[in-house]
C-alpha cells in the first residue's frame, strides 16, 4: 500500500502522485497532511527548500476542495512569479484525476484580463503573488468570502521583499473563521507578528531534516584572497566541463558584475536579478531549464521559487550572513537521490562562518585547493577525448566532403592527425593557464588589505543591490574612446553581451576595447576605442542583422568619462539596467580566455 494512502488521501490523488514517482512522504508531509485532513486548527510549519512543503499543504488543499462549488476555497500566497507557477503546476498534477477542480495562478507581469477570465470559471484554488492578489481584490475579481483556508508560503521572504502591507490588506478581507497555514524557513519578528495577528492558537510543526537532499550534497570551500574570487569561479567552471549550476551573489550589483565578466570571458552563463523585466527573466529561465545555459548567476531573492532538476553545483560567490540561507542554497542540488556539490569561496576572515554552519546544521565542510592550471588542462583534455569518442557521425551529410579532407590531410600520420585535432581545441586552455599561479591561502595567512568583514560582507540589502559603478580607473595612458549610435535596442533583444559579440564578429577580433553601453528600447549608444571606429563603421553600417538594416554612426555625445577613485557615481551610470533603462559600465579588454567562442 502506498504510504500516501495511509495518510488518508483519496485514491484519485494517491494514483496521481504515484505516477509522479512519489512513494514515501517527506517528514514535513508526514506531520502536516494528517493534521490538515482532520483539523481546522491553524498551523505554522518550518521547512527549508527541498523538504516537500508544496505537497504538505497542496495535497490536503486538493483533498478538501469541494468540486461542485466553483468559488475560491483555498488561497495560496507566495513571493515570486516562478514559485506561483510551480505551485500551480504541482497542484494541477495532484488534481489530475479530479477534473472538476480548477487551480488558477495569478501573478504580476502577465495580462490581468486573462487571469480575470480564468477566475470566472472554476477557481477553487487560487495561487497568487501578493501584489496581483491585492489588485484583483480591488477590482472585485478575486472574491475571498468563501475562502476556508489561506496558505502563506515562504512567509519570511514575502516580508523581506516588502509585501507586509499587501499581506495585511489581503488577510483583512478573509473570514475570521478560516484556517491559516504559514510556511516559513525562519521565525523572524515580522513572522511572529503575523502569527499573533492573524492566527488562532496555531500548532507548530518542523521538518526533522533541514533539507532532504543534504545527505547527497558534498560541502567544500576554497580559501583565497577576496580579489581572487572571480578567478576561482572561472577555474571551477573550467575544471568541471559538464557543470550545470547556480552561482549565488550577495547583491544585485555584484550579480550583474560577475555575470557580465563571466559572459564577456566566453562562458555559457547569464544573470538573474531583480532589475530584469519579466520577459527577460522568462527568457533566461527558459534557456537555463533547457540547459542551453550551463551557469546561472543569481541573487537569493531572484532565485526564490526556482525548481531546477539535476543541478550539479551550487557556488557561493559570497557566503550569506544568515547560515540558514546557505542551507537554502545548497539544497538546490543533490535532489531526487542524485549527488551534488556546494562550494563556498571564502577569504581568511570568513572561516568562522564555515564553522558556524557546520555546528548549527551538523554537516562537514572539506577544504580543497583551487584547481591548478595543470589540473584544469588535464580534465579538459580527457573531456575533449570523451566528446570525440562519443560524437555521432552522419555519413550521408559528411560523406561528400571527405575526399577533399583526405587529400588535404594525407601528409599527416595517424599520430600527428590526432595531435592536430586535439590541439585545435586544447591550445587555448594551455595558453591561458600556462603561467597560472597558486591562489590558495590558509586561515593563518594575513588577510589582504581591505578584506575585513563589515565593509561589503555585512551588507544586507540583498536584491536591492549596491549602487556602485563597476568601472576601474585605467591610469594616465588609457585609450581614447569614441561614442557610437546603433539603431538596435531592447526591442531587438540587444544586450551588452550580444552587442560585444556583434562587434567582435564584425572586426573578426576579440581585442577591441568596449566602454560604456547604454541600451534603449529601439537604439543604443556605446563607447569604443578610437582606433577601430572607422573599420567598424565601414564594415557594419548598412549590413543586415536579424532582419534589420544596421545604422551605425558616430554620435555627437562625448564618451562616458572614466571614474576617479574619490568620485561618487550616478545611479544611472552603473553597469546593467537601471530603473530608467540606461546601461553603462566599462568592460575589460577581451584578452585570452579559455572559453572564448565556446558558447552553445
Amino acid at each position: 500500500m502506498n504510504a500516501f494512502a495511509q495518510l488518508g488521501l483519496y485514491d484519485d490523488i494517491v494514483q496521481a502522485i504515484q505516477k509522479l514517482g512519489f512513494e514515501n512522504p517527506t517528514p514535513i508531509q508526514e506531520k502536516t497532511i494528517p493534521h490538515l485532513l482532520t483539523s481546522t486548527q491553524d498551523l505554522v510549519a518550518f521547512a527549508q527548500t527541498g523538504t516537500g512543503k508544496t505537497g504538505a499543504f497542496g495535497l490536503p488543499a486538493v483533498h478538501l476542495t469541494k468540486p461542485e462549488d466553483k468559488r475560491t476555497q483555498t488561497l495560496i500566497l507566495c513571493p515570486t512569479r516562478e514559485l506561483c507557477i510551480q505551485i500551480s503546476k504541482d497542484l494541477n498534477n495532484f488534481a489530475k484525476n479530479i477534473k472538476e477542480i480548477g487551480v488558477v495562478p495569478v501573478y504580476g507581469g502577465a495580462p490581468i484580463d486573462t487571469q480575470i477570465r480564468a477566475l470566472r470559471k472554476a477557481a477553487q484554488i487560487v495561487v497568487a503573488t501578493p501584489g496581483r492578489a491585492k489588485d484583483l481584490i480591488k477590482r472585485k475579481r478575486l472574491l475571498l468570502g468563501n475562502v476556508e483556508r489561506v496558505v502563506l508560503d515562504e512567509a519570511d521572504e514575502m516580508l523581506n521583499m516588502g509585501f507586509k502591507e499587501d499581506l495585511d490588506a489581503i488577510l483583512a478581507q478573509t473570514s475570521s473563521t478560516k484556517q491559516t497555514l504559514l510556511f516559513s524557513a525562519t521565525m523572524s519578528k515580522e513572522v511572529q507578528r503575523m502569527t499573533k495577528t492573524y492566527m488562532n492558537n496555531p500548532i507548530e510543526i518542523a521538518a526533522t531534516k533541514m533539507n532532504t537532499g543534504a545527505a547527497n550534497v558534498r560541502h567544500i570551500y576554497y580559501m583565497v584572497q577576496a580579489k581572487n574570487r572571480y578567478e576561482v569561479l572561472k577555474r571551477i567552471a573550467d575544471s568541471n566541463p559538464n557543470i550545470y549550476g547556480l552561482v549565488f551573489c550577495r547583491t544585485r550589483q555584484e550579480t550583474k558584475d560577475v555575470a557580465h565578466k563571466f559572459m564577456h570571458d566566453g562562458y555559457n552563463a547569464d544573470a538573474l536579478h531583480g532589475e530584469l523585466s519579466q520577459a527577460q527573466r522568462d527568457e533566461v529561465m527558459k534557456r537555463f531549464r533547457s540547459k542551453k545555459l550551463q551557469i546561472l548567476v543569481a541573487t537569493d531573492v531572484a532565485a526564490r521559487g526556482l525548481d531546477i532538476n539535476d543541478l550539479t553545483h551550487v557556488v557561493n560567490y559570497n557566503l550569506p550572513d544568515d547560515s540558514e540561507v546557505y542551507i537554502h542554497r545548497s539544497g538546490r542540488t543533490g535532489r531526487a537521490g542524485k549527488s551534488g556539490i556546494s562550494i563556498a569561496i571564502i577569504h581568511t576572515r570568513e572561516f568562522g562562518k564555515i564553522r558556524s554552519i557546520e555546528n548549527k546544521f551538523k554537516l562537514k565542510f572539506n577544504k580543497e585547493l583551487v584547481p591548478t592550471g595543470q589540473d584544469i588542462c588535464s580534465k579538459q583534455l580527457y573531456s575533449l577525448i570523451d566528446k570525440i569518442e562519443k560524437v555521432e557521425v552522419d555519413d550521408k551529410q559528411i560523406g561528400p566532403f571527405m575526399p577533399a579532407i583526405y587529400e588535404k590531410l594525407e601528409w599527416l600520420s595517424r599520430e600527428e592527425l590526432i595531435k592536430h585535432f586535439v590541439s585545435a581545441e586544447f591550445n587555448r586552455f594551455l595558453a591561458y593557464y600556462k603561467h597560472a599561479t597558486d591562489i590558495n591561502v590558509s586561515a593563518n595567512d594575513k588577510p589582504e588589505r581591505g578584506e575585513r568583514p563589515g565593509r561589503r560582507d555585512r551588507n544586507k540589502r540583498g536584491d536591492r543591490g549596491d549602487r556602485v559603478d563597476s568601472r576601474r580607473e585605467q591610469g594616465p595612458h588609457h585609450k581614447t574612446f569614441t561614442r557610437l549610435f546603433i539603431n538596435l535596442g531592447m526591442k531587438n533583444d540587444l544586450t551588452p553581451t550580444r552587442l560585444i559579440g556583434l562587434i567582435n564578429k564584425t572586426l573578426n577580433s576579440n581585442d577591441a576595447d568596449v566602454g560604456a553601453i547604454e541600451i534603449m528600447k529601439k537604439f543604443a549608444f556605446f563607447d569604443i576605442e578610437q582606433g577601430v571606429v572607422n573599420k567598424l563603421v565601414d564594415k557594419l553600417h548598412g549590413q543586415e542583422h536579424e532582419g534589420v538594416k544596421v545604422q551605425l554612426e558616430i554620435s555627437t555625445d562625448k564618451p562616458t568619462p572614466l571614474p576617479t577613485k574619490k568620485k561618487k557615481f550616478s545611479k544611472q551610470k552603473e553597469y546593467g539596467m537601471s530603473q530608467s533603462g540606461r546601461r553603462g559600465g566599462r568592460s575589460k579588454k577581451s584578452g585570452i580566455s579559455p572559453r572564448r567562442s565556446r558558447k552553445k
